[in-house]
C-alpha cells in the first residue's frame, strides 16, 4: 500500500508503542487520528486527537464518526491500546481483571466493529493488531494478560479469513519487551536499553503495511537480541 494520504487509527497512540507508531506513519505523509483517553503529545498538521475509552462501544463509535467526519475514511487500523495487572490469579482484584478484558479484548472487537465495514465498503483496508509475546506463551502471574493476548491471537486468525474476500489483510504483531512504561511497575530482569525500541515496532508495522496488495504478512514476532 501506498501510505501517503491515506488515513489511519492509531488506538492507544498517547505513550509507548502507539505513539511511536503514530509519529512512524505521519512520516509516510499519512493523517493520522489517535484514539486515547488523554491525548497524545504529538503536534504534527496531518495528526487529530480524539478522546476515547475504547472499553466503551459508544465512545468507540462517537471515534469513528469523527475520524470519519474530519478525515474522510479510515484506510488503517492500528489497535494498540492495551494494558496490564500483574499478581497470583486468586490474588487478584477482580476490577483490574475486568478492565484487562474491556481494553485489551473488547475494545479490539469494538474498533473492528466500527472500522470494518468502512473497509468492506471500499473493499480495502489494514487491520494490524498488537498482541505481546505473553499471547503465545503465558506469563506467571500474569494469567489475565495472557489470556487477554492469547484472545487476540484468535481474533486475528479468524478475522483475517473473514475479510480476505474483502481485500482487507489483517496482521498481528508480537512484541516481546519493550521499552515502554508498561514495565515500569512489573517486575524484570532486562534493563531499559537491552529493551526492544518503540520505534522499532513502529517501523515494523510500516514495512506490514507497505507490502504488495497480493502480499497478506499474518504474524510477526519480535524480541529483543539481549535477553537473560
Amino acid at each position: 500500500m501506498n501510505l501517503n494520504g491515506k488515513t489511519a487509527v492509531v488506538t492507544g497512540a498517547s505513550s509507548g508503542i502507539g505513539k511511536a507508531i503514530a509519529e512512524a506513519l505521519l512520516q509516510e505523509g499519512m493523517h493520522v487520528a489517535g484514539w486515547q483517553r488523554s491525548a497524545a503529545n504529538i503536534q504534527h498538521s496531518q495528526y487529530t486527537n480524539i478522546t476515547c475509552n475504547v472499553g466503551k462501544q459508544m465512545e468507540v463509535l462517537h471515534a469513528a464518526d469523527e475520524t470519519v467526519k474530519r478525515l474522510g475514511g479510515i484506510d488503517v487500523l492500528i489497535n494498540n491500546a492495551g494494558l496490564g495487572y500483574f499478581g497470583k490469579m486468586h490474588l487478584m482484584d477482580e476490577t483490574q481483571w475486568h478492565e484487562m478484558f474491556n481494553v485489551n479484548v473488547h475494545g479490539m472487537f469494538y474498533c473492528v466493529k466500527a472500522i470494518a465495514p468502512l473497509m468492506i465498503s471500499k473493499q480495502s483496508g489494514h487491520i494490524v493488531n498488537i498482541a505481546s509475546i505473553a499471547g503465545k506463551q503465558a506469563v506467571v502471574e500474569g494469567a489475565g494478560y495472557s489470556a487477554t493476548k492469547f484472545a487476540v491471537t484468535a481474533i486475528s486468525s479468524a478475522l483475517f479469513r473473514e475479510l480476505r474476500q474483502h481485500n482487507i489483510k489483517v496482521s498481528v504483531v508480537y512484541p516481546g519487551s519493550t521499552n515502554t512504561h508498561f514495565f515500569d511497575n512489573v517486575e524484570h530482569k532486562l534493563r531499559a536499553e537491552d529493551m526492544i525500541r518503540p520505534e522499532d515496532i513502529a517501523a515494523s508495522v510500516v514495512h506490514l503495511l507497505k507490502t504488495p496488495a497480493d502480499f497478506l504478512p499474518f504474524e510477526l514476532e519480535v524480541r529483543t537480541m539481549r535477553a537473560k
